[in-house]
C-alpha cells in the first residue's frame, strides 16, 4: 500500500504532453499536506465511515439545468470561473447543493430577469430552454433542456418496437438543444425495447434503497443528471456488454444497444449473456432482455439499423466499440458539431484503447469527488496578505489554488458567507486569502471550508486528436507504449481493408510482419517494432478480464459525460497486459481454434494454457460486488472447467442495496444466499465450469470445512472481503499453505489490487494502514463541534439504550449464573451493569406504550436540557480560563438548552422513534401514529431540573480518559452491589421478554436511522452545528462504504489478469503488478510487488514464507532438545496462539509437570481446548538464543500431528 501511494505521489499527473489543459493543472487531490503537495491514498473496501465535518453544501458540482435551471458553462468559455458564473450557481436540490449565502442571495436577484415571459421558477425547463435556444448548434453536454418529453415512439420506417411498461415514473426530458426537440425516436432499422422507464427524472426521487452506496460516490444531483441522459452503445461484444452492464447499473435514463453483427462461437469467450442458443441472432437483440433485468429504472432498447445522423441526434453520449475507422470519423465529426459526447473503445488481445471527446465546452463540477475540507481558525491578519492561521497547529489540508469560504468568524464579519476566495498556501498551518485591510478587525472563531469550483475544458474532435494525440498514461513503466499503440490501432483498419476485413492470424509471423509494414507506411513516427509485432500476433483474440477492466473505465467516462462529476480522460488512454503471456511465447499451432467457446482466448494464450485454466482450483472468498465480478471472469475464462474447481463462500443474504453493484443478483433473489445464487448465475453463463458454493464465514469456527486439506488442494485464493480481520486471516492461511493470494479492495472510485506470490513477495499483513482517527472522549461527551461528533454520540446512545442495557437484562433473565460472572469483573463494572439491569427490569420497565412515550420524553429532557444546563452551570458562557482566554472558544462551542415543542417535527421524530424502539425492546405493541404520540407526550409531567454543585465534568482528553479508566479500576461499593442483587431477586420478573436491538441502517421501516438522525440533529441544535440529512447521517453513523459498479469492474478485471499470470506459471516479480486506480481523477498506476523481507540466523536467510518442519509426536522436552541439537537454538519461550506453553522463567514445578508431556497434550491442557480431528498440524511461535546467548529471530514451527 505505502509503496503504491509513494509511486502515485511522485508520478507525473496524467498526460505525457504539455498541450492538454488538464495536463497543466491536474492534481492528485486526495491527500494534502497543507503545503501544496498532494498524494493519493487508496483505502480498501472496508475503510469507510466518517467524512469531513464540513457540509457538502459548498460543492458547486451540483448546478446544472435540471437542478438549478441555469447552465453556467454557457456563460463561461475559459477554465477560470468568473464572478458571473458564481452568480448563476443556482440549485433547487437538497444536501448536495450550493449553500454559500452570498452566492445564493446574488442568484436570487437574477430570477426576475431569467423568468421574463414565464411564470415558472428559474428551475423550470422552460426558463432553461430559452437560454439553450440561443446557441442551437453547440451546447454543453450537461444541458438538461426539457420541453415536453417525447419517449421513444413506436416505430421507424421499416422496424417495430416492443415495449413492456413497468409502471415507473417516466423522466420528461429531451437531452439535446431545442432544434432537436422533435427527434426523440428510432427512425430506422429494427428496434426492440425492454421497457424500463426512468424513475429518477429531473425533480423525481432517486431510489435510495437501491442506489444508496453509489449515491455516496456521485451525489444526488449528479445522479439526477444521469437519469436525464440517453446513451447509445454500438457493439455488443464482450467489451460493449461490460460497458452496458455498468452504465445500466449506474442509473441513466435510457440506453440503446446497437449492433449489426450476429452471435458466433467467438463471442462466448467474454460475452456472458450469449449462449450457443443465440448463434445467428443479432447480439444486441439477444442481450437486451438480460441487460434490462439489471435495473428496472433504465429503459433498455435494441437497435439494428444504421446509425444515421437523424438517429444520433437524440443521444447525449455515443459509445462505439465495434465500428470501423470511417464510421468513427463520420460519427465523431457529427457528434462534436452537435454537442454529443463521443467515446470510442476497443480491446484487441491484451491491448486496449479509449478515446473521449466531450466537446468544446465541457464543465466539470467536481474534479475529484472528495469531501470539502474544513478547518478551524485561530487568527486572520488585517493586512494586504490576509494570513489565516489554523487552530492548535492543525493542518488545514488545503492546496494552492483552492477556493474557500468562511463562517462563524467574529469581528471580520465580511468573510462570513463571502464568495469563494482563492487561497495561497503558505505552510501546513497557514494560508493567505488576499487583502483584508478593508474588513473589520478579527476577534475570534471561524471555520474555513473548501469550495469545489466548476472548471470548463475543451476537447479536440476525433480527426484533430488523432493527428495531435494527448495520452493519459496508464502505466508509468511504459511511457513510450501509447505512441506505438496509437499507430497500431489506427493501422489495423488499413490492414483489415487490404485483407477483406480479416485480422492478422494468431501468432503468425508472416501476418505480423505484414502488419508492421502497414504501420510503417501509415505513420512517419518511430514505433516500437517488437510491440507492433506482438500486437499483430494476438489482436484477433479476446479475454474477459481485460474487457471487464476497460468496460469499467469506459462506463465511468459515460457517467462523467452525463453528470459533469469527476475529471474525464483527456483524450487517449492505451493499456496493455503483455505480462500475462507465457515467457516462452505461444506457437502458431498452439493458438489455432479448436471449435470451443474459448477459441478467442486460445488465440492469445494457446491451448496448453487453456488446459491449465480448466484444471485450476481457486477459492473466491466473498460473493459481494467484487466476488460477483471475480466469479464472472473466472467462469468466462474457463477456470475450473476441466479437473479444476471454483470454490466460493459468503455467509450473507442478498439485500436490495446489493443489486446496484452485485450484478449476478436480481430483485427476486433478495434474501437468498449470495454464494449459492452467484454460483447458479455463473453456471448459466458457462455450464462447463465446476462451482462449489458455501454459506460460511472464513475463520477459526469454520476450519473444519476450510481445513488444511481444503487449502492443500487449492492453486490460489482471490479475496473479495469487506473487513480487515478476515483479510488478515486469509493472508495467514495462504502463507501457511504457501499458495498465492490476490487481494482486491475498493472505496468509491478508488481501488487497489495486491498480488502475493509464495516465496517471493511480502504478504498483505506486512504493511498496515494507519488507524482511523478517533473522536476524543471529552469532545464526544461535552464539546462536539462537528456533525460527526453528534452522530457518533447518537450511535452510542442507541447502543447503550436499546442494545447493551437490554442485552444485560436479557442475559440476567436467561442465565442463572450471570450475576456470579458479573461479580468477577474488574473495577466498578459489576455495579454499573447490575444498576442498568435494575433500571431495565424494575425502575424503568414500561407496562404500556404510554410508558414508552413517557420514557422517551424524559430521556429527551435529560439529554437536551438537563445535561446542557449542568454543563453551563459548571462553565458559564462568559467563563474565562486561567490564561485569560474565553473558555467557550476555538473547538468548544457554547451550547443552549432546547425547549420541547411538540409541533417541532424533529422533537416529535425523537419521541416517535424512541418510544417505538422502547416498545419493541419490551415486546409492547408499537404505535405508528404521530398524532396519537403527540397527544400522549403532552400528558407527560416533566420534573424541574436544578443544576447541582460538585458535578465533575472533564475538559481535556487526558482527564476524560483517566475518568473512563475508573470504570475498570475504581473501587467497588460492595454493599450497593449486594443491595441491587437482593432487589433483583425479589422484584425482577424473570418471565419478562426483552429483545436487544441490533442496529440496522438499511431497513427504512425499523426506525433505527430515524432515532439516530433525530438524536444527532437535536444535539447539533444544542451546539449550533449545521444538521445532517438522513442520507449523510446514514453514511457516517452506518459507516457505509461508498461503492460503484465501475470501480469494482476495473479492479476485478485487473485482479484476474494477475491470476492469469499465476496460472501461466510466472514467478519473476517483474511480471506482476500491484495496481492502484482512482477513476475520478482519472489515474492508474502499477508497481512491482515488494519482495518479502529477509532475516538471517547463523548466516541462513529466511522470509515469512519459511518455517521449521517438525514431525510429532514429541514430548515438550524432546521438542526443546530437537532445536538445541539440530538447529543450535535454545528455546526461551514457546507459544501456540495466545497460550504460553513454555518459558525460561516458568516455575520449576509447572515446568517439570509439562516437560514429559506430548506436545499435543501440553496444548490441550494450557489452551483448555481439544484438538479437532481435522487439525493436521499446529503452529508454534518460538523465541530463541543462539550459542552465544544472543536473541535471534527465527521462523515459526509447523508441528505435524501423527
Amino acid at each position: 500500500m505505502s509503496s503504491g501511494q509513494q509511486l502515485m505521489a511522485d508520478s507525473p499527473a496524467c498526460s505525457s504532453t504539455d498541450h492538454s489543459p488538464l495536463a497543466k493543472k491536474r492534481r492528485l487531490e486526495l491527500v494534502g499536506d497543507g503545503e501544496g503537495r498532494v498524494g493519493m491514498e487508496v483505502e480498501e473496501e472496508e475503510a469507510g465511515g466518517a467524512t469531513s465535518s464540513s457540509s457538502s453544501s459548498n460543492n458547486y458540482e451540483n448546478h446544472d439545468k435540471a437542478a438549478g435551471g441555469v447552465d453556467i458553462s454557457s456563460k463561461c468559455q475559459s477554465e477560470t470561473t468568473s464572478e458571473r458564473q458564481l452568480e448563476l450557481c443556482v440549485s433547487s436540490s437538497t444536501s448536495d447543493t450550493c449553500g454559500i449565502n452570498a452566492t445564493t442571495k446574488r442568484a436570487e436577484k437574477q430570477k426576475p430577469k431569467q423568468n421574463q415571459g414565464s411564470g415558472d421558477d428559474v428551475s423550470t425547463s422552460s426558463a432553461v430552454e430559452k437560454e439553450g435556444s440561443k446557441r442551437p448548434e453547440k451546447r454543453n453536454y450537461l444541458d438538461t433542456t426539457t420541453a415536453e418529453s417525447q419517449e421513444a415512439s413506436s416505430s421507424g420506417s421499416s422496424g417495430t418496437t416492443t415495449t413492456t411498461n413497468n409502471n415507473k415514473v417516466s423522466s420528461s426530458n429531451n437531452n439535446n438543444s431545442s432544434n432537436n426537440s422533435t427527434n426523440n425516436r428510432q427512425p430506422e432499422g429494427n428496434s426492440s425495447m425492454t421497457g424500463n422507464s426512468a424513475a429518477a427524472a429531473a425533480g423525481g426521487d432517486i431510489d435510495e434503497s437501491l442506489y444508496s452506496r453509489q449515491l455516496y460516490v456521485l451525489g444526488h444531483d449528479a445522479m439526477r443528471r444521469m437519469a436525464n441522459s440517453d446513451i447509445l452503445l454500438s457493439g455488443l461484444g464482450g467489451l460493449g456488454l461490460e460497458i452496458a452492464k455498468n452504465v445500466i447499473l449506474g442509473g441513466v435514463k435510457s440506453i440503446t444497444l446497437h449492433d449489426t453483427a450476429t452471435c458466433g462461437l467467438h463471442d462466448l469467450s467474454s460475452q456472458f449473456y450469449l449462449t450457443e442458443a443465440d448463434f445467428g441472432k443479432n447480439r444486441a437483440e439477444a442481450s437486451c432482455a438480460q441487460l434490462a433485468e439489471l435495473n428496472s429504472y433504465v429503459r433498455t432498447v435494441s437497435h439494428t439499423g444504421p446509425l444515421t445522423e437523424e438517429f444520433l441526434r437524440q443521444f447525449r453520449v455515443v459509445v462505439l466499440t465495434n465500428s470501423d475507422a470511417e464510421e468513427q470519423q463520420r460519427i465523431g465529426k457529427f457528434a462534436h458539431e452537435n454537442g454529443i459526447a463521443l467515446i470510442i473503445a476497443e480491446t484487441r488481445g491484451l491491448f486496449a484503447k479509449v478515446f473521449c471527446d466531450f466537446g468544446d465546452n465541457f464543465t466539470i463540477y467536481d474534479q475529484d469527488g472528495t469531501q470539502p475540507v474544513s478547518t478551524m481558525i485561530a487568527s486572520i491578519t488585517h493586512d494586504a496578505q490576509g494570513v489565516v492561521t489554523c487552530l492548535d497547529e492543525t493542518r488545514h489540508g488545503f492546496n494552492d489554488g483552492d477556493y474557500v469560504t468562511f463562517s462563524e468568524v467574529q469581528g471580520m464579519q465580511e468573510l462570513n458567507g463571502c464568495q469563494p476566495l482563492k487561497i495561497t498556501v503558505l505552510g501546513p498551518y497557514t494560508f493567505s486569502i488576499g487583502d483584508t485591510s478593508k474588513f473589520g478587525e478579527y476577534k475570534s472563531g471561524g471555520v474555513a471550508t473548501q469550495v469545489k469550483m466548476p472548471k470548463t475544458i475543451s476537447f479536440k474532435p476525433l480527426a484533430q486528436a488523432t493527428e495531435e494525440p494527448e495520452f493519459l498514461i496508464s502505466d508509468f513503466a511504459k511511457l513510450d507504449s501509447p505512441a506505438t499503440l496509437h499507430v497500431a490501432f489506427n493501422a489495423l483498419s488499413c490492414y483489415r481493408k487490404a485483407h477483406n476485413g480479416a485480422l492478422p492470424r494468431p501468432w503468425n509471423e508472416e501476418d505480423a510482419n505484414s502488419f508492421l509494414e502497414v504501420c510503417r507506411a501509415s505513420s512517419s513516427a518511430e514505433v516500437d517494432e517488437k510491440l507492433v509485432l506482438q500486437f499483430a500476433k494476438i489482436c484477433s483474440g479476446n479475454t474477459c478480464p481485460l474487457d471487464a477492466a476497460v468496460g469499467g473505465i469506459v462506463a465511468q467516462e459515460v457517467l462523467k459525460a452525463c453528470s459533469g462529476k469527476f475529471t474525464p480522460i483527456y483524450q487517449w488512454l492505451y493499456f496493455d497486459a503483455l505480462e500475462c503471456l507465457p515467457t516462452e511465447g505461444v506457437t502458431e499451432a498452439d493458438a489455432q481454434p479448436v471449435g470451443s467457446r474459448y477459441d478467442s482466448q486460445i488465440a492469445i494464450f494457446g491451448k496448453k494454457f487453456q488446459e491449465k485454466l480448466a484444471d485450476a482450483k481457486w477459492f473466491i472468498v466473498g460473493a459481494g460486488a467484487i466476488g460477483c465480478e471475480l466469479l464472472k471472469n473466472f467462469g468466462m475464462l474457463g477456470l475450473g472447467a476441466g479437473k479444476g474447481q471454483i470454490f466460493v463462500t459468503d455467509m450473507d443474504l442478498i439485500e436490495k442495496s446489493n443489486l446496484n453493484r452485485q450484478f449476478l443478483f436480481r430483485p427476486h433473489d433478495v434474501q437468498k444466499p449470495k454464494s449459492m445464487t452467484a454460483a447458479d448465475a455463473i453456471k448459466r453463463m458457462n455450464p462447463e465450469v465446476n462451482v462449489t458454493a458455501y454459506e460460511l464465514r472464513v475463520g477459526a469456527e469454520t476450519e473444519k470445512v476450510f481445513s488444511e486439506d481444503f487449502f492443500g488442494k487449492l492453486h490460489g485464493v482471490a479475496n473479495a472481503l469487506d473487513n480487515v480481520d478476515a483479510r488478515i486471516y486469509m493472508d495467514r492461511k495462504c502463507i501457511f499453505n504457501r499458495i498465492p493470494l490476490v487481494e482486491t479492495g475498493t472505496l468509491g472510485t478508488l481501488g487497489n489490487v495486491q498480488v502475493i506470490v509464495p516465496f517471493a513477495t511480502e504478504s498483505y499483513s506486512s504493511s498496515q494502514d494507519p488507524p482511523e482517527k478517533s473522536i476524543p472522549i471529552c469532545t464526544l461527551k461535552n464539546f462536539p463541534n462537528a456533525i460527526e461528533h453528534t452522530l457518533q454520540w447518537a450511535r452510542d446512545a442507541f447502543e447503550g439504550v436499546f442494545k447493551q442495557s437490554a442485552e444485560n437484562a436479557a442475559q440476567y433473565i436467561a442465565d442463572p449464573q450471570f450475576t456470579e460472572r458479573i461479580a468477577k469483573l474488574p473495577g466498578i463494572q459489576p455495579l454499573e451493569i447490575l444498576d442498568s439491569i435494575k433500571k431495565a427490569l424494575i425502575d424503568d420497565k414500561p407496562k404500556s406504550f404510554a410508558h414508552c412515550v413517557e420514557w422517551a420524553r424524559l430521556y429527551w429532557e435529560d439529554q437536551y436540557v438537563n445535561q446542557i444546563k449542568q454543563l453551563l452551570f459548571n462553565f458559564p458562557p462568559d467563563q474565562i480560563t486561567s490564561s485569560g482566554q474565553p473558555f467557550w472558544s476555538g473547538p468548544k462551542r457554547c451550547p443552549d438548552p432546547l425547549v420541547f415543542d411538540v409541533n417541532d417535527p424533529m422533537h416529535l421524530d425523537f419521541i416517535y422513534a424512541g418510544a417505538n424502539l422502547r416498545a419493541e425492546v419490551y415486546g409492547i405493541e408499537q404505535v405508528r401514529n404521530r398524532e396519537t404520540i403527540a397527544e400522549l407526550v403532552q400528558q407527560v409531567k416533566v420534573p424541574e431540573f436544578k443544576p447541582r454543585s460538585g458535578v465533575k465534568i472533564e475538559t481535556n482528553e487526558a482527564a476524560a480518559a483517566a475518568s473512563a479508566n475508573n470504570f475498570d479500576d475504581g473501587e467497588l461499593d460492595q454493599d450497593r452491589v449486594d443491595k441491587i442483587i437482593t432487589e433483583l431477586l425479589k422484584n425482577a420478573d424473570k418471565s419478562s421478554k426483552i429483545t436487544p436491538l441490533e442496529f440496522e441502517k438499511d431497513d427504512d421501516n425499523n426506525l433505527h436511522m430515524d432515532f439516530i438522525v433525530a438524536c444527532s440533529n437535536l444535539r447539533a441544535a444544542n451546539y449550533k452545528i449545521p444538521p445532517a440529512d438522513r442520507h449523510k447521517s446514514k453514511l457516517i453513523a452506518g459507516k457505509i462504504i461508498p461503492a460503484i459498479a465501475t470501480t469494482t469492474s476495473v479492479l476485478s478485471g485487473l485482479a484476474v489478469l494477475e491470476v492469469i499470470k499465476l496460472i501461466v506459471g510466472h514467478r519473476d516479480l517483474e511480471k506482476f503488478k500491484n495496481g492502484f486506480a482512482n477513476l475520478a481523477l482519472p489515474f492508474m498506476a502499477f508497481s512491482e510487488p515488494l519482495p518479502a523481507a529477509k532475516n538471517t540466523y547463523y548466516g541462513k536467510e529466511w522470509t515469512l514464507w519459511d518455517r521449521f518442519e517438525v514431525t510429532g509426536e514429541l514430548s515438550l522436552q524432546e521438542f526443546l532438545t530437537y532445536f538445541e541439537e539440530n538447529e543450535k537454538l535454545k528455546i526461551t519461550m514457546l507459544s501456540q496462539g495466545v497460550s504460553m506453553l513454555y518459558s525460561f522463567f516458568m516455575p520449576k514445578a509447572k515446568c517439570s509437570e509439562r516437560l514429559p508431556l506430548p506436545m499435543s497434550e501440553v496444548v490441550r491442557r494450557v489452551s483448555k481446548r481439544r484438538l479437532e480431528s481435522h487439525e493436521r498440524s499446529l503452529v508454534f511461535e518460538i523465541c530463541c538464543n543462539d550459542v552465544d546467548g544472543e536473541d535471534v529471530e527465527v521462523p515459526y514451527v509447523r508441528y505435524t500431528l501423527p
